[in-house]
């Protein structure tokens, strides 16, 4: 960046804010890793990365560009076998300080209080209970959180920057894979050898939890597979 990088822990919340939008103005078109060692600078231990592992990409750039960074992976209970496994191996063979964050209350636990298969009658409930709730629990210490969000990745997204402001949280997003496109992404896991989850050779483009993710057709949206036959695109985490 152009401009001298204040103490944030000073700012006030309005200037945390303008400092977070300039920064996007100021680092649009920078390089993922660039990005995040700026943002490794500025923010220290008051940065968090929140991944899915269905973002192993940002979770590798992670790993390289910030040794020992924060990194929270929300266990909703209903997680593919594939996707526990590839968090396990990001948090032993990879330098990341990984803390998985659970709900509330256990599923059987759920399903006590709201009947079985809430995600199936609804599903933003569920993830209101699953997902964005533990998100807020793990998000609350830090001064700013980094997401894997592209902009390709849904028409919610297009506008998403690089670096700016989550007022939901009075929290600085950072999303450094936005202008990535997929030619951008599968070239960056082709070269540095990057460990996926194995779903994606099973078609799955966009993972979610298991009972409300489909694999998808050659061509088809890549978020055609979150919770198919229904209106909803987005669980709430970035609303």
């Amino acid at each position: 960046m152009s401009t001298e990088t204040p103490a944030v822990a000073d700012l006030s919340p309005d200037e945390l804010r303008a400092f977070a939008e300039r920064a996007g103005v100021e680092l649009e078109g920078a390089h993922p890793s660039e990005i995040l060692a700026w943002a490794a600078r500025t923010f220290g231990d008051d940065l968090v990365v929140a991944s899915s592992m269905g973002d192993e990409v940002l979770v590798d750039l992670v790993a390289k560009a910030v040794p020992g960074a924060n990194v929270i992976f929300l266990d909703t209970g209903y997680h593919f076998a594939e996707t526990i496994g590839t968090r396990d191996y990001y948090a032993e063979f990879t330098d990341i300080r990984l803390r998985t964050v659970l709900p509330l209350r256990t599923v059987a636990e759920q399903d006590a209080e709201h009947g079985p298969r809430l995600h199936d009658r609804d599903p933003n409930l569920c993830c209101a209970l699953r997902k964005v709730e533990p998100l807020e629990r793990g998000l609350a210490p830090y001064t700013a959180w980094v997401t894997g969000m592209r902009r390709e990745d849904a028409p919610t997204r297009t506008d998403i920057t690089v670096v700016g402001w989550d007022a939901r949280r009075g929290k600085v997003k950072l999303n450094p894979v936005a202008a990535w496109t997929q030619a951008d992404v599968d070239a960056y896991v082709a070269e540095h050898h990057v460990v996926l989850n194995p779903l994606r050779q099973a078609g799955y483009a966009s993972i979610g939890c298991a009972p409300c993710t489909r694999a998808t057709a050659p061509g088809e949206d890549p978020r055609a597979g979150r919770w198919s036959g229904t209106s909803k695109t987005e669980c709430g985490l970035h609303t």
